[in-house]
């Protein structure tokens, strides 16, 4: 039974930070007012030619962030998005997309 249980608790562990599982959407909506809405508009609702970005899972979101953190370009505005994603950890990461996910 130990096993198992040190086995969940690994697993957990590693799914957190990835899907965002326990992640916290108030922090989210913090950090996306100081790094985010400025470009994406209020929500994430699209500004200019900044795209929509409420709404998506958050697997999609949390996907996205890490390879812009990582420099792989995903679009027109990828040399933006690297110097905005670089500093976020995965826990921030986790907390933007669930936040984005629900502010539609």
């Amino acid at each position: 039974m130990h096993r198992l249980s040190s086995a969940a608790v690994f697993f957990v562990a590693l799914i957190v930070p990835v899907y965002g599982f326990g992640a916290d959407k108030e922090l989210g909506e913090t950090r996306y007012y100081e790094s985010c809405v400025n470009c994406h508009g209020q929500a994430g609702k699209g500004a200019s030619s900044y795209p929509k970005i409420a709404g998506n899972e958050s697997s999609y979101t949390i996907e996205k962030l890490r390879a812009y953190r990582e420099g792989i370009k995903q679009g027109p505005n990828s040399s933006l998005m690297f110097m905005f994603a670089k500093p976020l950890s995965d826990e921030e990461i986790a907390n933007l997309a669930a936040y984005l996910e629900d502010a539609i």
